[in-house]
């Protein structure tokens, strides 16, 4: 005979099925309100971001100067002008070699150009300066058609950039304040939480904290991996300024996705203009072969290591964190998996249960 089904074990897990799925439900809710308070608050949560992040890197030299006897504001405001000047310098490092040869980019550019055009008239194209004048006429046409929606992507962009600008100075601020006043911060939330919360968040905030930092480090030395490979591709191809490609490439490590995408595209500009269409080919391959081993080997082993996390799961999150907010999104989506790791392993810390202890056997009386 078949089993037939217990009613009462059924009924049972019906009961906990829709006892667990109202359960998620609710959470999902939750978690649902808190993303959108999030977004209602972005405009001071993304400094506040910004200044955290700043903090994890600038903090080893902070702590160094404190542990030397300097007194906190000095030494935040020793590191912050610091920071300010490294910044200044990495900038010049960039635009000092480019201005200085800028006449001979531009003449370069215009050079490849005109072997463009000349390649473009000769076969298999043959394409002739009527077809190229009338193509450019067209383009000219469309240009003025679509002014309005030309006029509100400046705004636009201006308007981003305008916004990246003051959140850029309220990271630093904020970066200044975190560096002076960090350390009172967990004994003065001990002080604000009732109960068992003075015990668990400060315990989170800590371990959130040296998450962050090894996310900061790791993301450096994932952008040095790159610029030391890069460059030294560009160096043995001969093209010009080696040097502030390098710093650009390491900085835009930064920035996923577009950092790295403009990092690439202003070294095969300059490979086409100053050495010509091969080498600028051969910048591309390097460029590309470089940003495939970052992102499918050197930075889900560099990060994993780092933060506890599974390089499938860096993948994955940053893939969600895309899709779902642009740059922002892959940018913070590696911290936040971590930070949701931090929060979940230190929940199941405290829900486990101790192990019982194996109960010792009678003593065999004197004698026996």
């Amino acid at each position: 005979m078949s089993a037939r089904l217990s009613s009462a074990r059924t009924r049972a897990a019906l009961r906990t099925g829709a006892r667990v799925s109202a359960e998620l439900l609710i959470v999902l809710v939750m978690l649902a309100v808190a993303l959108w308070l999030l977004g209602r608050m972005w405009s001071i949560v993304w400094p506040l971001i910004v200044g955290l992040l700043l903090t994890t890197l600038t903090w080893p030299a902070a702590r160094f100067l404190r542990r030397h006897g300097w007194r906190p504001a000095l030494a935040a405001a020793t590191v912050t002008v610091g920071f300010l000047l490294a910044l200044l310098g990495i900038g010049a490092l960039i635009a000092v070699p480019m201005s200085s040869q800028t006449g001979e980019l531009t003449d370069g550019v215009v050079e490849g150009i005109e072997r463009l055009r000349e390649w473009a008239a000769g076969p298999p194209l043959n394409i002739g300066d009527d077809q190229i004048t009338g193509a450019l006429d067209s383009a000219m046409a469309r240009l003025q058609d679509s002014v309005g929606s030309v006029v509100t992507a400046v705004t636009t962009g201006v308007s981003a950039v305008v916004n990246g600008l003051i959140t850029a100075v309220l990271g630093l601020f904020l970066m200044f304040f975190f560096l002076k006043d960090g350390p009172r911060f967990l004994p003065w939330l001990t002080r604000q939480l009732p109960g068992r919360l003075a015990g668990d968040v400060p315990a989170v905030a800590l371990r959130a904290w040296e998450t962050l930092g090894s996310f900061v480090r790791s993301q450096a030395l994932v952008g040095l991996l790159d610029a030391v490979f890069i460059g030294l591709g560009l160096w043995i191809l001969g093209v010009p300024l080696v040097l502030p490609l390098a710093v650009l490439t390491f900085v835009s490590a930064f920035v996923p996705i577009v950092g790295a995408l403009f990092a690439g595209f202003v070294a095969v500009l300059i490979a086409l203009v100053s050495n010509g269409l091969t080498d600028a080919l051969l910048v591309l391959a390097i460029i590309v072969v470089v940003q495939q081993l970052e992102g499918n080997v050197f930075q889900p082993i560099i990060q994993s290591r780092g933060l506890g996390l599974h390089a499938a799961v860096i993948l994955l999150a940053v893939t969600l964190g895309g899709s779902l907010a642009g740059i922002v999104g892959s940018l913070l989506a590696v911290p936040i998996a971590a930070l949701i790791a931090v929060v979940w392993n230190y929940v199941r810390e405290q829900l486990v249960e101790p192990p019982e202890e194996p109960a010792q056997a009678p003593a065999a009386p004197a004698g026996a």
